[in-house]
């Protein structure tokens, strides 16, 4: 991470009318990949959770570490003094954490993303929410959806970090939720095993409604795998009678609009589109 790729944001930031307070080793290079060492990074996440001064935590960008650190983060302070923690990708371990804390938890854009010349309905979406405009994402229209509605809690995010969260300490209870997924630079075959992998958990079985985001840049095989995405997911669940959307702008393409994980919200699929609202009494 380079001072040049979050300044575009840090400027946004403060045009809100918020503060801006970076992590001291927000730009250490201590460990190659990571945005320093493990023990780095916990103090400093450690420390704005802690802090009551912060009310917010604005993860800079996704990537991979967050599973690496989440099992030793310590939320007795947080959970006396909740603030809003942001992000989407890695970031969905975090998101999942908190879920089994009762936290709500904000899944939406990111600083490194900030500069993106179509970046900003998504940046819109997050300032939104953040300052208590609710929340309403609609879907154009697609012939693979399952119509219905459903009211319920909403979790999810990374399709990888929701698989990889299974048989550990941060997995969810999905039974009458609305689970959200999205990925990105994933082989079909890896697409089609994640989701096996759900089913084969049972964590399919009793959802109260499926929303998939942007599945972006998926990759097939030689040969290739013989079914679409669409395909692959709705295999998994055509014996279940929830509702099914597909398209929905959010992941890791533009627009990727923010919504508040471990909330309540209501899915509504028709031929006209789908749309996902904050529920009036959340």
């Amino acid at each position: 991470m380079h001072l040049q790729e979050v300044e575009v944001a840090e400027r946004i930031i403060l045009s809100w009318g918020l503060n801006v307070e970076f992590a001291p080793n927000l730009f250490n290079d201590d460990h190659h990949y990571l945005a320093g060492t493990d023990e780095q990074r916990l103090n400093d996440f450690q420390g704005m959770l802690d802090n009551e001064e912060i009310n917010a935590i604005i993860c800079a960008r996704g990537g991979y570490g967050t599973t690496r650190i989440v099992d030793h983060l310590s939320f007795a302070k947080f959970q006396r003094n909740p603030k809003w923690i942001v992000g989407f990708s890695d970031v969905t371990a975090l998101h999942l954490k908190l879920f089994q804390l009762g936290i709500e938890s904000l899944h939406g854009t990111m600083p490194i993303l900030f500069s993106k010349q179509d970046s900003a309905s998504s940046i819109e979406s997050l300032k939104q929410i953040l300052f208590g405009m609710g929340t309403s994402v609609k879907a154009e229209p697609n012939k693979n959806n399952k119509p219905g509605q459903s009211t319920s809690l909403v979790l999810g995010g990374n399709l990888s970090l929701v698989v990889d969260s299974l048989g550990t300490s941060t997995e969810p209870d999905l039974d009458a939720k609305i689970l959200i997924v999205e990925e990105i630079d994933e082989y079909f075959y890896k697409i089609d095993r994640m989701f096996t992998q759900l089913k084969r958990a049972g964590k399919l079985d009793r959802l109260a409604g499926l929303v998939v985001g942007h599945m972006t840049d998926l990759k097939d095989t030689e040969p290739g795998f013989g079914e679409t995405m669409e395909e692959i997911i709705l295999n998994k669940v055509k014996q279940f009678n929830y509702p099914v959307a597909f398209n929905f702008p959010i992941g890791h393409e533009n627009p990727n609009l923010a919504w508040s994980h471990g909330s309540v919200m209501t899915l509504s699929i028709g031929e006209h589109g789908s749309l996902l609202q904050s529920d009036a009494s959340s």
